[in-house]
């Protein structure tokens, strides 16, 4: 049903529709029709909150989703005697809707010009009608049931629908396509517009929902582009972002531009978590440097999990390119996500650079415990033969933390013993002990190995004599690492020596320790009566020896015979 309420007034700036409003707070008897009902009250559908109040669409989207395009100014502020004056004036007791238009039209209140605002009531049977269509399963003749209601689709009435709970969102759809053809006097403006969207993008929504929702916006938007707003458009892409739709996020935020809206932080931030969530990488870094250009940062959160998703990806340097723009934008940076940005960083050669200046970010408390940070990067930084950049890194850390432990001096340590500068690995062991930190097995071993290397095996014996003190358990390469040199030197009886002594200090030879030094003894010394002892020593551990050294123990065997046959008959001759 409509109603034409003119609205008067020379004395105050209150439009039509704020007096009705006004008039139905004063007095809440508004209604003397049983068939009618206002917009804001219905005790068989519970009405949705308003859309910009509505926190479970817009926790993600905005702060706040206005409507002031759309709603009319609120009326100004009474003082008290002007409050009384309002209501003893213009609103006489029991007086409701009807008795606010009477005085309207009468010009009571005063002349406000010629304009006229037409404010609908909604015909409760109608609209219970409809909502009972719209809940139900979806069929083919929905429309031919829309057409029998005999609607007329008035903003209050639409509103009102696409605000009522757990409408299927099919149907949905269908009677708003239905309204747009069928009904001339049906006009989308923006709150109808922005309550159809949030209708839809609920807590559940189907994939073939949205894409239904935005074929019916974006043609909408076509013809009208005024309508949209960005805040909406958030919403369209923070649904399809949810739902792993990335490229669909992705054409929603091409078409701004053909919208006339400017993407905001969070436009760009949910099309890259869309595209993310659908391993769409490489549109996420374009959409990045999108947004880097922009000049326009997520907040620190958002940006955290960005710089996760792209790390995770082996994208550390695009990651890096995020984080900086929160940086340069002078914003709280998200702590965690730094640790894990450092750390991806320096997994790659050419980006261990920027992993160590972005330890300079890990300050006050926080450094005291950010160990793997800067252990990744003392690591990497060895790893890339700077050395000396990693001690300085270490002895930094000694002063402003986080404290070094013994991983971090034994990547120092045996970064100087690859590199062949022993005494500098000895200078860092002896560092290490005067913080009270006790040299492992593996700092004894990468020493005995740098020196070995050198050919310093009697500094390399006297390490190990050192480390049998300090650790009742040695480990396999400790003494693979001496045996080995002995074996290159031919000092086959120490390298045996030492063979055996492995067991005395909870060492037990593998196969290969075994097959590597039959191998020495066979093809260096032509020992093979040690090697087939060897051989009987496996069998009683339970190991096998592969064919290849079986046959090379043979074929020495029978040269050594025969050459000794040989010699035998020479000397007989």
């Amino acid at each position: 049903m409509w109603r034409s309420v003119a609205a008067r007034s020379s004395r105050a700036s209150l439009s039509a529709k704020a007096a009705h409003n006004f008039g139905a707070t004063q007095n809440p008897k508004v209604l003397s029709s049983k068939t009618l009902v206002p917009l804001a009250q219905s005790s068989h559908f519970p009405a949705r909150s308003p859309p910009c109040q509505n926190p479970r669409f817009f926790s993600q989207v905005s702060e706040d989703l206005s409507y002031s395009d759309t709603a009319e100014p609120p009326p100004p502020p009474f003082s008290e005697a002007e409050n009384d004056d309002a209501q003893m004036d213009g609103f006489a007791p029991g007086d409701g809707v009807d008795g606010v238009s009477e005085q309207l039209g009468s010009g009571e209140i005063g002349e406000l010009g010629e304009e006229e605002e037409e404010v609908h009531e909604i015909d409760v049977e109608k609209l219970e009608g409809l909502l009972s269509l719209l809940h139900s399963s979806a069929d083919g003749s929905l429309e031919s049931s829309f057409r029998d209601l005999d609607l007329t689709l008035h903003e209050e009435f639409v509103v009102r629908v696409l605000e009522t709970p757990l409408i299927v969102g099919e149907n949905l759809i269908r009677f708003f396509k239905w309204g747009l053809k069928e009904k001339p006097e049906f006009r989308v403006n923006k709150q109808i517009l922005d309550a159809l969207v949030i209708a839809m993008c609920g807590e559940v929504v189907t994939k073939k929902d949205m894409y239904s929702l935005w074929d019916l916006v974006k043609g909408v938007g076509e013809k009208e582009g005024s309508l949209l707003n960005v805040d909406i458009l958030n919403v369209l892409m923070s649904s399809f972002s949810k739902l792993g739709e990335g490229k669909a996020a992705l054409e929603v935020l091409n078409k701004f531009d053909d919208f006339e809206c400017v993407p905001s932080a969070d436009s760009y931030y949910f099309a890259i978590e869309g595209l993310c969530k659908s391993s769409e990488f490489d549109f996420a870094k374009s959409v990045s440097e999108k947004m880097i250009g922009a000049r326009s940062s997520p907040d620190a959160e958002k940006v955290g999990r960005i710089v996760s998703w792209f790390c995770k990806a082996g994208m550390a340097k695009e990651a890096h390119s995020v984080y900086l723009l929160l940086k340069e934008e002078k914003q709280c940076r998200p702590r965690s996500s730094v640790q894990f940005l450092i750390r991806s960083l320096s997994r790659e050669d050419e980006n261990v650079k920027l992993a160590l200046d972005l330890l300079e970010d890990i300050d006050g408390e926080v450094r005291k415990y950010a160990i793997k940070p800067f252990s990744a990067v003392v690591q990497w930084l060895c790893r890339i033969k700077d050395v000396d950049g990693a001690r300085k890194l270490l002895l930094e850390m000694t002063k402003k933390g986080p404290p070094p432990g013994n991983a971090v001096f034994n990547s120092v340590i045996n970064g100087y013993s690859k590199a062949g500068d022993i005494q500098d690995a000895i200078e860092m062991m002896k560092l290490m002990e005067s913080r009270g930190l006790k040299p492992d097995v593996f700092t004894y071993t990468v020493i005995m190995s740098g020196y070995a290397k050198g050919g310093q095996m009697e500094e390399a014996c006297n390490i190990l004599s050192e480390a049998k003190k300090k650790h009742a358990k040695l480990t396999p390469v400790t003494y693979h690492t001496l045996i080995s040199s002995f074996c290159k030197l031919e000092q086959f009886d120490k390298a045996l020596e030492l063979f055996h002594e492995m067991k005395d200090y909870g060492v037990q030879p593998t196969t290969d320790e075994y097959n590597k030094l039959i191998q020495s003894l066979c093809l260096k010394a032509l020992d093979w009566e040690t090697s087939e002892k060897l051989l009987e020593e496996m069998k009683d551990s339970g190991l096998y020896l592969n064919g290849i050294t079986r046959g090379l123990i043979r074929a020495v065997k029978e040269l050594q015979t025969e050459k000794v046959e040989t010699e035998k008959i020479v000397a007989e001759a």
